[in-house]
């Protein structure tokens, strides 16, 4: 899979595309050839795809897999606000005038709702987090056969090429380039339900508010550590909800289904997207707090709008726990 003649200069740019496929078997005979040819041009290649993929694709590849190196999305990017951190490491990573190829399939028909809408604002931070990194090009595969018209569609708009097995890559018409910085002001968080714990918090009351949550947790079946790790969390996003939404907030703790959630709400305007999604370079750098958070929740949203600023911290039930791989263990070959 080549890039159009048309496209002038776009190896010196990000280029972000859709792969729209139908099936494993189509997926694993188009991203064959991106493979080859990127590894005849010498170019650094990471493909994150489900297990099952990753082992079709490998048997595909035969000797060839042993120039790439291959990552499970269902450990990378569970909680997907930790996908955009583990491209920038593969990136940072390159030889002098190395390019870099990578597959990412975030999105796939077993995210539950809130996953999948986290994940669509993950695809369109790619645009903003990458803007400036030359020579890396990302293709994202979606599933025709599996996915709704309407997930389909939201690819389109956060991608600025779209493909097929059989097409070349093409601009999309549907794509919206603002939409990378209002990833985060999408009204789609319902409130907290009415049987949610209560808590407004201001500086005296951040002490009772972790232990609070520490001992909520426990009680809807998280063992003390996990609990306290869940509590440590929402301590440092309540940190920061106090310091930049004017001097209180509002939490909220309840259990939904398979997953602990805390909301923690406020007054003040969220103006950095890509806060918690990059690694802080020190302690006490911008974006600690919700790093952290990142690191140890299962998932992490963010609204913000006129009316102030959400966030929402889900922690699975111990079945259900996800944690993230180094990237030095995606595995070559």
């Amino acid at each position: 899979m080549s890039l159009p003649q048309s496209a002038v200069g776009a190896d010196e740019r990000f280029w972000h595309q859709a792969l729209l496929y139908s099936g494993t078997d189509e997926l694993v005979a188009a991203l064959e050839s991106f493979v080859t040819e990127s590894l005849s041009s010498g170019d650094k290649v990471l493909v994150v795809l489900s297990a099952p993929k990753l082992a079709a694709l490998r048997a595909a590849l035969g000797n060839k897999a042993a120039g790439v190196s291959f990552a499970d999305t269902d450990c990378v990017g569970a909680n997907p606000a930790r996908i955009i951190p583990f491209w920038s490491s593969f990136v940072t990573e390159l030889a002098p005038g190395q390019r870099a190829r990578g597959v990412g399939e975030p999105v796939g028909p077993a995210r539950r709702p809130a996953e999948l809408a986290e994940c669509q604002v993950h695809e369109s931070l790619l645009n903003l987090a990458f803007a400036q990194v030359p020579r890396f090009w990302l293709l994202c595969p979606y599933d025709t056969s599996t996915l709704n018209e309407a997930v389909l569609d939201e690819a389109r708009r956060s991608h600025a090429f779209i493909s097929a097995p059989t097409q070349p890559p093409r601009a999309s018409n549907r794509y919206v380039a603002s939409q990378m910085t209002g990833a985060l002001s999408r009204d789609d968080l319902p409130p907290a339900p009415p049987e949610a714990q209560y808590l407004r918090v201001d500086a005296g009351r951040v002490a009772s508010a972790r232990r609070l949550v520490r001992v909520r947790a426990g009680e809807l079946g998280l063992c003390e550590a996990v609990a306290g790790d869940f509590a440590l969390a929402v301590h440092e996003v309540v940190a920061n909800s106090l310091k930049h939404g004017r001097g209180h907030s509002e939490l909220y703790i309840w259990e939904d289904g398979e997953s602990i959630v805390c909301d923690v709400r406020d007054q003040g305007r969220f103006e950095e997207p890509l806060a918690g999604r990059r690694r802080p370079v020190r302690t006490g750098a911008a974006g600690r707090g919700l790093w952290m958070a990142n690191q140890l929740c299962d998932l992490v949203q963010i609204r913000t709008g006129q009316g102030g600023t959400a966030v929402r911290l889900h922690l699975n039930k111990p079945a259900g726990r996800s944690y993230l791989p180094p990237l030095q263990e995606a595995s070559k070959g």
